[in-house]
């Protein structure tokens, strides 16, 4: 049967799958196995935090494993058959030498002990016995001991359930996937992008499962700090929005949400949104676009305003909005910066890359490139001289801009590249958090799975660890295959060309995308609750430099010829795939065909506009006729192409979705274009053929 629209949240909802205990195998003599009848032990005085934590242990042994377990409290010792959750200040004898916030060791004999640094290192030891317990397929756990610490803190992601929406159990998977904290635009006390929402609420039951909130500010900044007004006016918005939500981690600032009237003489000193005073054109940036000089005092002001009300408030300041402009005023702004603040740089954004023989520049994000880009490094050199703590926009949660209504990329060998790049950031210029993903989103799948065991120490060989998880998700036969196809993706994906022309076009939506002839088709339909909805979504397609456009075409060809080749390795792979284990496998082809499909409308769409502006640029040219049959030809193809779309979208409701945007590439999305093409071919073109 078609899965509803939003069917997919009770995916999502699912944070233990069930039986994933494969009944056959049996414990080595150098492993513990966890048997009915043992006992989860926590102290007398546990907290509910702990109490949760042993709780959502409990019932992974119940619902994965089949194993039922007792939850008791007890003082400090050895019995045998039981996991001991504790902490470095409850039991010293077993956190000596922890030092890390979150960071936990474990010790597996007849009793197993999970001790964490603090509490959140006990929920993240027991989350770290449930991925080996998972990739083992049994509730058997290697004699010994081990401990772990992460790399980077914070990690933060958007909600992949709706945006600014986590109901607990997307909380408890963020926290399990071993990322600490979450975004939530803020536009004033309790208001958010889509209205109404009780942050306090959020805040606490975050904090719940061990994940800290961060306050992406949509704040308007309407004074400059010299202006006699400014103390009270940031006191009353930001002020506002501190006294509400003294228990945030922190806040977020960025060049675009929070722009100020600057005095900058190279900006037009308003915001963008306000009408010039003469009412003349002004070809000078507006300030969110650009590293402007005063910039540092209206961070002062803030800062003493935040910290006020939460004096250990995280203040990051993302430089995302001007990376293109030239680095001498880039790292002035940055040298002038409060040291008590944190700075972000995206990682891969405004690098120039050569593809075919034609430049390309990383806009926005991408995982075509790993990075990092010279815009981060000459930042992250900058921060590490000032001393600034330094975070990145990675995007590793699984997804970029690349491809807009898919829930990941599957492209872990690509992934790998940039995570092997972070880790030297971290080593080379002490990069110490992520932002993974952005409205898109964060979504659960073996690509932040990987991004995990890549940031706990000591690391697993990344290559080892994905055969190990392919060979879980498809069986013995199929994980092979599927690491086959994950090669070809991962390849396929270098061939990408981000421009902003294909990442707000027709990558963007995909096969509902328009091919526009001469009627304006008007916008997509939306959702009149969406965030965006289709105003992200540019209908009429222009080409990045019209002269680049056949050497794009050949590397998207490339790229869907690679892609296409992958999804036949995953067809093989989902095939061999156990039966109770197909359903994920046949999910994950599905992904796979819906990519190659919009590559596509995006090859569509460029051959489009080729023949269209040929047609229209020659009137009367003795090859119109031929053009326009070409054209009919492309049109019937890219029909074909949205048809073919529909049963992949009917299969997984959360392909064609995205938070942002809402539906924008479902059953009704697909027959509108489908309409909207016909209309082409019978009334515009129709006319035409019979002139």
């Amino acid at each position: 049967m078609p899965e509803r629209s939003y069917e997919f949240r009770k995916r999502l909802n699912a944070v233990h799958l069930p039986d994933r205990r494969d009944k056959t195998l049996k414990p080595g003599p150098d492993e513990t196995a966890i048997e009915d009848g043992w006992r989860i032990v926590v102290s007398p005085s546990a907290s509910p935090y702990m109490i949760r934590i042993a709780q959502d242990f409990q019932d992974y042994l119940f619902a994965s494993m089949n194993i039922s377990a007792l939850l008791v409290h007890e003082t400090a010792k050895g019995s045998g058959r039981s996991i001991r959750l504790t902490t470095r200040p409850e039991s010293p004898e077993f956190g000596d030498g922890l030092e890390k916030d979150r960071s936990y060791r474990i010790i597996v004999g007849n009793e197993i002990v999970v001790c964490g640094c603090d509490e959140r290192g006990t929920g993240q030891g027991c989350y770290y016995l449930e991925d080996v317990m998972n990739l083992r397929e049994a509730p058997f756990l290697p004699i010994g001991e081990e401990t772990r610490s992460p790399v980077f803190s914070p990690r933060m992601v958007h909600s992949g359930w709706g945006i600014d929406q986590f109901p607990d159990p997307h909380l408890n998977a963020i926290a399990h996937t071993g990322m600490d904290a979450i975004l939530v635009f803020v536009k004033g006390v309790d208001l958010t992008t889509t209205g109404y929402l009780d942050i306090n609420d959020l805040i606490d039951r975050a904090e719940h499962f061990g994940v800290d909130v961060y306050l992406y500010s949509y704040l308007i900044s309407a004074r400059h700090p010299d202006d006699p007004e400014a103390l009270s006016y940031y006191e009353n918005t930001y002020g506002a929005l501190m006294r509400a939500y003294p228990k945030a981690k922190g806040i977020v600032l960025v060049g675009e949400s929070c722009e100020f009237p600057s005095k900058d003489t190279r900006t037009t000193g308003r915001l963008r949104l306000d009408p010039s005073p003469d009412g003349k054109p002004d070809s000078r940036p507006s300030p969110g676009w650009w590293p402007c000089t005063d910039y540092p005092d209206w961070l002062e002001m803030l800062k003493g305003i935040v910290r006020k009300y939460s004096p250990g408030a995280d203040i990051v300041f993302w430089t995302y909005n001007w990376g293109w402009a030239p680095e001498a005023d880039r790292l002035a702004l940055i040298r002038a910066l409060p040291t008590d603040v944190s700075l972000q740089a995206t990682f891969e954004m405004f690098e120039d890359i050569e593809k075919n023989g034609i430049a390309t520049r990383c806009v926005d994000y991408t995982v075509s490139f790993e990075g990092p880009g010279r815009y981060f490094r000459s930042e992250a050199e900058a921060a590490r001289e000032r001393g600034l703590r330094l975070y990145t926009m990675s995007n590793t949660a699984g997804l970029t801009w690349d491809i807009g209504v898919i829930p990941y990329e599957p492209v872990p060998f690509q992934w790998m590249r940039r995570h092997e790049a972070l880790l030297e950031a971290s080593e080379k210029w002490g990069l110490a958090g992520l932002m993974e993903s952005h409205h898109y989103g964060w979504w659960p799948s073996f690509v932040n799975e990987m991004a995990k065991w890549a940031y706990w120490s000591p690391r697993r060989n990344p290559e080892d660890m994905l055969i190990r998880i392919a060979c879980r998700d498809f069986g013995p036969e199929g994980g092979p295959m599927a690491v086959r196809a994950w090669e070809y993706w991962s390849e396929a994906i270098r061939c990408y060309v981000p421009t902003n022309e294909d990442q707000y076009g027709p990558f963007r939506v995909g096969p509902s995308y328009p091919l526009v002839f001469k009627d304006d088709p008007g916008p997509l339909p939306s959702a009149p609750y969406a965030h965006f909805g289709s105003d992200i979504v540019t209908v009429h397609y222009q080409p990045h430099r019209p002269e680049d456009v056949l050497a794009e075409i050949e590397l998207l060809e490339r790229m869907r010829s690679l892609w296409q080749e992958g999804a036949g390795w995953m067809e093989q792979a989902a095939a061999s795939t156990p039966e109770r284990k197909r359903p994920e496998a046949s999910r994950m082809l599905n992904l796979g065909r819906f990519i190659a499909n919009c590559v596509t409308t995006t090859i569509h769409a460029k051959r489009w506009w080729l023949l269209r502006d040929q047609l229209f640029s020659q009137p009367g040219d003795p090859q119109s006729w031929s053009t326009l049959q070409e054209m009919r030809k492309l049109a019937e193809a890219e029909i074909a192409n949205a048809e073919a779309t529909l049963p992949l979208v009917e299969a997984d409701s959360r392909l064609g979705w995205e938070p942002s945007m809402e539906y924008m590439t479902d059953r009704a999305h697909l027959e509108w274009k489908i309409r909207q093409l016909r209309r082409v071919l019978d009334s515009e073109m129709g006319k035409d053929s019979d002139a």
